[in-house]
């Protein structure tokens, strides 16, 4: 049985407009942090390892404010206890599957809880997956915070795909799941490609170059050390989702129904009958 997107889907996190504009600036400076050996002088910085961790500094500056404001004003009792054993399997699952051949496990969990329990959801659940699965695997270092942008990445945007029911809404899903897992290998080299190779190469990072060329460089890179690794990321997502996405999705949707995230409250007389529950 396929399953079917309605009405009671329903976000788990809200995302109220003050909450909406901190997660845009978040997203905007992650870019930036993401694409500073194009936006950052030569000669700004004293050495080539600075930038990247000035800006994994920053990121863990922004995650936090952004995680303060989705706090405060838009997450319930409900909606943590989901958060906190989603976070866990994703810190189970992810050395199942990393460090061999690009096979990576922990991003179709992400991508179907970005789907049913909405973008700030998915922000939160791959900041939090990640964080969770450096600690138990010792992965803490100054790429986590980049892991970490660019899987809150992932999660968002799976919340915000277009509507679609049964076997297309999974398909949708399987595409964007390959797409991303080439979107977040894109992302992470950024952050090492200018001190990864010998300035001498065809492809290394060479201060004061024309973004064209810059760019141009950047993409062989990409393509010489890190297709093959993305691509087995990418056909991962792609067939977990295609054949676990029905039987996880309609389980979410349950948990999500029972939980009835952000439900009205309403005040009944004494001795009136209680109101229908919706699953009835």
């Amino acid at each position: 049985m396929t399953p079917q997107r309605g009405p009671r889907d329903a976000a788990a996190i809200r995302l109220n407009p003050r909450v909406g504009l901190v997660v845009a600036m978040a997203a905007f400076l992650g870019v930036v942090a993401f694409f500073w050996p194009f936006v950052v002088a030569p000669g700004t910085f004293g050495s080539n390892y600075a930038p990247p961790l000035i800006f994994g500094v920053l990121l863990v500056l922004i995650l936090c404010v952004v995680l303060s404001e989705i706090a405060e004003g838009g997450i319930d009792s409900k909606a943590l206890a989901m958060l906190g054993v989603l976070s866990a399997v994703n810190a189970a699952l992810r050395p199942l599957g990393a460090g061999t051949a690009g096979i990576e496990t922990v991003f179709f969990v992400l991508v179907l809880a970005g789907r049913v329990y909405g973008p700030g959801f998915g922000f939160t659940l791959g900041c939090t997956s990640l964080f969770t699965s450096a600690l138990i695997t010792g992965g803490v270092g100054p790429w986590m915070p980049y892991q970490m942008f660019g899987c809150a990445f992932v999660g968002m945007l799976a919340g915000f795909l277009p509507r679609a029911t049964g076997r297309r809404e999974v398909l949708l899903l399987a595409v964007y799941g390959s797409l991303s897992g080439y979107l977040f290998g894109f992302l992470l080299n950024l952050s090492f490609w200018p001190f990864s190779l010998d300035p001498n190469s065809s492809i290394a990072y060479l201060p004061g170059l024309p973004f064209t060329e810059q760019w141009h460089r950047y993409l062989a890179f990409d393509v010489a050390t890190s297709l093959g690794w993305d691509t087995g990321r990418a056909v991962t997502n792609f067939v977990c989702i295609l054949l676990a996405g029905p039987a996880v999705l309609t389980t979410f949707r349950r948990a999500a129904r029972k939980a009835r995230f952000r439900a009205p409250v309403r005040f009944v007389r004494p001795g009136a009958p209680p109101p229908p529950s919706p699953d009835r």
